[in-house]
């Protein structure tokens, strides 16, 4: 059961800690399963974070501060960007040491998959100060619920809203959109069908997309220069809503304001479409970057059996065979290789500037993917020539900074069993330091795959 071991900590979870593969040898997919009536292990808890509220209020007031010839001079003197700056790199530090700390790998990776899943950018306005936010409020605490909880959380939260600049749409018909000759944005609309449910197959047109985005207008938040004890909070306006029925997909959804888009969400959420949309994504991230149709479709049909319970779709990838094949198909991603080795290496300071930047060099700036898909999940993308070589350069400066490694050999088989080649066992026993060793185990190919 090694094996399986190395493979349940290293492909469905976030990397082995020294003694983790012998302690979970037993049973490992016993560890798995159990970890799926954890739900507050995705959670993160670190009082030095901010809500997404909070976070915009106060950079918000250092605006304002900044702006002000009769602020104190100490408010003058707080600059916007160093909030921006300060509230990034504590979430992307909170978020490092909760994967690297926590017990329950299966789940961290389903809070990262899905994560990417509703991909936001902190390049887009205030949604730098707000993205780690939405992980932590609207993603984290729906990992093992239901997808169309996730959904609804998604569509409320002011980070969403506007990167996909949902708070600029405005039903044409509505009070505003008539008095003002304003109308509708259909990024969130369009990106919901695409990207969140159905597919880019999943059989919508045009004028679905157009009678989504009526739907969704009104949806909001409170500008926190506002002077309200919710600014910086989710907003429904219905002067902004587009008023009367609307047809999408065939169906037809009452006049409701806030409910009606909510409950286009929830059927949205029950498509078979989106089953087989979520399920191919889950089987990507998981097995292989061309996955099993059979996978595929086991993933779906426990996705609908269980009514969109994502708990039930994860013990579903744990019984999937292909899963299990020892012959590793996936390249980790820049994060994934950066948690997996703070992880296996204690010491290594996953959470530092030094480590951040190089998240940058490696072309994943923690919380800043490239698009509203996310981060690319296949080999290829993260293969380049000069984003490997940074790789080399991080591990081998990493593990300089990390304490000394009596035995790197030792920690090797510790983590890989029957997995490490001998030929990579072979290369870290010739390493002239333990420095070194270390340095050459985490770019061996046991380590750059799971």
């Amino acid at each position: 059961m090694t094996t399986d071991a190395v493979l349940a900590l290293n492909r469905f979870g976030v990397g082995a800690r020294p003694g983790e593969v012998a302690r979970i040898a037993a049973d490992p997919r016993g560890w798995l399963r159990a970890q799926l009536s954890q739900p507050a292990a995705a959670l993160i808890d670190d009082p030095a974070l901010l809500s997404s509220d909070a976070a915009a209020r106060q950079l918000a007031q250092a605006r304002r501060a900044k702006r002000d010839p009769a602020a104190e001079p100490a408010a003058q003197a707080v600059d916007p960007g160093q909030v921006r700056r300060t509230i990034g790199r504590t979430e992307v530090a909170a978020r490092l040491a909760h994967g690297v700390a926590t017990e329950a790998g299966f789940v961290e990776r389903l809070a990262l998959f899905f994560a990417n899943h509703f991909a936001v950018s902190a390049d887009k306005g205030p949604v730098r100060v707000l993205a780690g936010a939405f992980e932590r409020e609207a993603i984290r605490p729906h990992v093992l619920g239901r997808f169309a909880d996730m959904l609804r959380a998604v569509q409320r939260h002011p980070a969403m809203l506007i990167y996909l600049d949902n708070q600029r749409s405005v039903g044409p018909g509505s009070v505003a959109g008539a008095r003002r000759g304003l109308g509708l944005n259909e990024n969130l609309a369009r990106e919901t069908l695409e990207l969140h449910t159905l597919g880019v197959d999943g059989g919508y047109g045009q004028a679905d997309v157009t009678a989504l985005a009526a739907v969704l207008t009104g949806r909001g938040w409170v500008p926190p220069r506002a002077d309200r004890p919710d600014a910086g909070r989710f907003l429904f306006s219905p002067n902004r809503h587009e008023p009367g029925p609307a047809t999408i997909l065939g169906r037809t959804y009452e006049p409701g304001g806030l409910e009606q888009g909510d409950a286009v969400l929830d059927a949205l959420a029950r498509h078979p479409a989106t089953a087989h949309h979520l399920a191919r994504k889950l089987a990507t991230h998981f097995i292989a970057d061309d996955p099993p149709d059979g996978a595929v479709a086991r993933l779906a049909t426990a996705y609908r059996e269980g009514d969109g319970d994502l708990a039930v779709v994860a013990a579903a990838l744990v019984a999937t065979p292909e899963a299990w094949d020892p012959a590793p198909r996936k390249f980790k991603t820049p994060y994934e290789f950066v948690l997996s080795a703070a992880r296996l290496v204690p010491g290594i300071g996953a959470g530092d500037g030094r480590t951040l930047r190089a998240l940058a060099a490696f072309g994943q700036r923690t919380f800043a993917p490239p698009s509203p898909r996310g981060w690319p999940d296949a080999a290829a993308e993260w293969l380049a020539p000069h984003a490997f070589k940074a790789r080399i350069d991080w591990a081998a400066e990493a593990c300089e900074r990390a304490p000394p490694a009596d035995n790197p050999v030792a920690l090797a088989e510790d983590a890989f069993g029957p997995l490490l080649s001998a030929a990579t066992r072979r290369e870290i026993a010739r390493a002239e330091t333990g420095a070194q060793g270390l340095a050459l185990l985490l770019m061996s190919p046991e380590f750059q795959r799971r």
